[in-house]
C-alpha cells in the first residue's frame, strides 16, 4: 500500500508529510525543496477488533480501541506546469508518482502561492488552476505513452498479433493496467465500437483521461483552509476534497511527543495534560481556533479517505490462536492487514506467506467461529485464523 503526496512548491506538502509520518524533512517556500522523494510510514485509522471482543490489550498501534494501520507515504518531488514535457523535475516526478496506488494532491486553498509556487497575497491566486494543471499533467503523460506506440499498435491489430485491449494493457503494464480495465474504459469512453484507426487525437485524450482516473485516482487535500477567506470555493472542485491544516497537525504531533496533550490523529479536539510554557499554550489555542473552523486538521481524514473510500480497502486481523486472539508469542491481535474489497481468505494467507496460501486447507472466522473456505470473501473487521499444511508443519 503506497500513497503518493504531490503538489507544487510552498503549499504545505512537506509539512503534511512531516505531520503524517512524524519524520523531519526539509520544509521551504521555494521550488524543489523536495528533490528526491521522501518515503515514510504513516497510518490509517479504524476501529480495532478488540472492541468486538470487549478486551483490553497492549499494542502500540491500538489506542483506546482505535487501530492505526501502517501504510507507506511517498512525498513526490516538486511539480511544475509542463512536467510531462520534462520541465522542472518532469519525468522523475511522474516516475516517482507511478509507484503510488492513490495520490493526495495538496492544494493551497487560500490562494497564497501562484502557479509556480511563489508567495502572493492571500486570495490572489485561483486554487482551481492548480487542481486542473496537475490532472492535466497526468492526463498528457498518459497520452504520451499511448501516442508513442499508437502506429505500432495499429500495425499489431492489423496483423492480428494483438487485440486493442492487449496492446493498450501492455503499453501501461508499468502502471498495473490489466486488460479487463482497458475494456471497462473503452465502454465508458464510448470507443468500444470505433475502429482504432479512426480514433482522433481527442478520442485518445478522452480514453487516457478515464484510464488515469481509474489507475491514479487523485484526492484533493485543501491545505491552509484556516487561512482561506471563502471556503465555498471547494464546492467548485470536482471529486472529493478534504479541508486541511498541515501546520496545525504538525504542531499537535510535536505536542503529543512532548507529553503536553492527549490527542489521537483524526480527533476533532485535544486535551492539555502537561506543563506548557506560555508560548506553547498560545500556539495550542491557535490550533483550537483552527479546529473550530474546519473541525479537524484533515490530515488523518485525507489518508483514511484515500485508502478506505477511494481504493475501497478493508482491514482484516489474522491470528494464530483463535481462542486467545494471539500469535505464537502471545501478542493479542498483533497484526492488521489492508486488503482490497473482494479479497478472499486465500488472499489474506498470501499476504502473510506464499507457502501459507499454497498449502491452504481452510480458515476460521473467529467472530462467528465458522470454518470458511479459500474463496470466502472477507469483510472489514474480520478476525481470521488460517489453517494450512505449512502452519501444521
Amino acid at each position: 500500500m503506497q500513497i503518493g503526496l504531490l503538489g507544487k512548491a510552498n503549499v504545505g506538502k512537506s509539512t503534511f508529510f512531516s505531520a503524517a509520518t512524524e519524520t523531519a524533512v526539509p520544509i521551504g517556500n521555494y521550488p524543489f525543496t523536495t528533490i528526491e522523494p521522501n518515503v515514510g510510514v504513516t497510518y490509517v485509522r479504524t476501529m480495532c477488533a478488540c472492541k468486538h471482543f470487549s478486551i483490553v490489550h497492549q499494542n502500540p498501534h491500538c489506542i483506546d480501541g482505535i487501530r492505526l494501520v501502517p501504510v507507506k507515504l511517498i512525498d513526490v518531488a516538486g511539480l511544475v506546469p509542463g512536467a510531462h514535457e520534462g520541465k522542472g523535475l518532469g519525468n522523475k516526478f511522474l516516475d516517482d508518482a507511478r509507484q503510488a496506488e492513490v495520490l493526495i494532491h495538496v492544494v493551497d486553498i487560500a490562494g497564497t502561492t501562484d502557479i509556480q509556487g511563489q508567495p502572493v497575497p492571500a486570495g490572489t491566486h485561483d486554487p482551481l488552476e492548480d487542481v486542473e494543471f496537475v490532472e492535466s499533467e497526468f492526463d498528457l503523460w498518459f497520452k504520451q505513452i499511448l501516442d508513442r506506440e499508437w502506429q505500432k499498435l495499429l500495425r499489431e491489430i492489423t496483423q492480428k498479433t494483438a487485440t486493442l485491449t492487449e496492446g493498450i494493457a501492455r503499453r501501461f503494464s508499468g502502471l498495473g493496467v490489466k486488460e479487463f480495465l482497458v475494456s471497462e474504459v473503452l465502454k465508458e469512453s464510448g470507443l468500444v465500437t470505433k475502429k482504432p484507426a479512426e480514433w482522433s487525437d481527442g478520442d485518445i485524450l478522452s480514453f487516457v483521461r478515464i484510464l488515469r482516473k481509474k489507475t491514479k485516482p487523485i484526492l484533493i487535500a485543501a491545505n491552509k483552509a484556516d487561512l482561506c477567506k471563502d471556503l465555498s470555493i471547494v464546492e467548485k472542485i470536482k471529486g472529493h476534497v478534504v479541508l486541511c491544516s498541515a501546520e496545525s497537525e504538525l504542531l499537535l504531533r510535536k505536542a503529543v511527543k512532548a507529553n503536553l496533550i492527549k490527542y489521537v490523529p483524526g480527533d476533532s479536539c485535544f486535551e492539555v495534560q502537561g506543563n506548557a510554557t506560555p508560548q506553547q499554550k498560545q500556539a495550542l489555542e491557535l490550533v483550537r481556533t483552527v479546529l473550530g473552523k474546519i473541525k479537524t486538521t484533515g490530515i488523518q481524514q485525507a489518508l483514511n479517505h484515500a485508502v478506505f473510500e477511494t481504493l475501497k480497502f478493508i482491514t482484516v486481523y489474522p491470528v494464530e490462536d483463535e481462542a486467545k486472539l494471539t500469535n505464537k508469542d502471545g501478542v493479542i491481535l498483533p497484526d492488521a492487514r489492508l486488503l482490497p474489497l473482494g479479497s478472499t481468505a486465500r488472499d489474506l494467507a498470501a499476504t502473510i506467506h506464499a507457502d501459507l496460501a499454497k498449502g491452504f486447507l481452510h480458515a476460521v472466522d473467529v467472530k462467528t467461529k465458522q470454518r470458511i473456505g479459500a474463496d470466502h470473501i472477507l469483510k472489514d473487521g474480520d478476525v481470521i485464523k488460517i489453517v494450512s499444511t505449512m502452519s501444521r508443519g
